[in-house]
């Protein structure tokens, strides 16, 4: 497969990017963290690629992506309000937050279990490109399973190159740290992985 490169700001690039998306394929792009690569998460087909893409064990479930802070019902339910006071305070951002998953979700995307990590980036196309696409991506970072996090589209190039068909270029990522992850699911509250964001739950 041939993996095109293209600018995140070229005035083709969300319409190029939907049209992957909609066929069933991954693309990787920019996001406030590391480079990103994802699929439609409502679509299981779709994330089975991913899990191809990444060679990521299928054991290993996939965080989703939202447009905007009050998309968070449309894929998690029972909500505890401690979790909705995190993602007001740090979303957009980065801060996921794994919480009980909606049942309409794909069992691949979950791995077969029943939570959902849920991010809302603070990167203003990326969220444009969701709200185009009109369902949460499912993405995680847009790298081989357990190598390097990709900072760079070269770098993701590297890894995922003719394996995609799009890589969506925005440059240096401004963090080389991928997000901070806390399980809110049950009580207490846990951190899972300390990324960008610091902070005690």
């Amino acid at each position: 497969m041939q993996t095109v490169i293209l600018p995140f700001d070229a005035d083709e690039a969300i319409e190029r990017a939907l049209e992957v998306l909609r066929a069933g394929e991954p693309i990787a792009f920019p996001t406030d963290t590391v480079y990103g690569v994802g699929a439609v998460a409502s679509d299981a087909q779709s994330v089975l690629r991913l899990y191809e893409v990444k060679r990521r064990p299928r054991r290993l479930a996939i965080p989703v992506l939202l447009a905007n802070p009050q998309d968070i019902t449309s894929v998690a339910e029972q909500i505890p309000p401690r979790a909705l006071e995190l993602a007001q305070r740090f979303w957009p951002g980065g801060l996921t937050l794994v919480l009980p998953a909606a049942p309409h979700l794909p069992a691949e995307l979950l791995a077969d279990g029943s939570t959902v990590a849920v991010r809302v980036p603070n990167h203003n196309r990326l969220r444009e490109l969701i709200t185009q696409l009109g369902h949460p991506l499912a993405a995680t970072s847009a790298n081989l399973h357990r190598v390097m996090d990709p900072m760079t589209s070269s770098e993701v190039m590297a890894q995922l190159g003719g394996s995609l068909p799009l890589i969506l270029d925005g440059g240096t990522t401004p963090s080389t740290m991928p997000s901070t992850v806390v399980d809110c699911s049950s009580e207490p509250f846990r951190i899972i992985r300390q990324g960008v964001i610091r902070i005690d739950v």
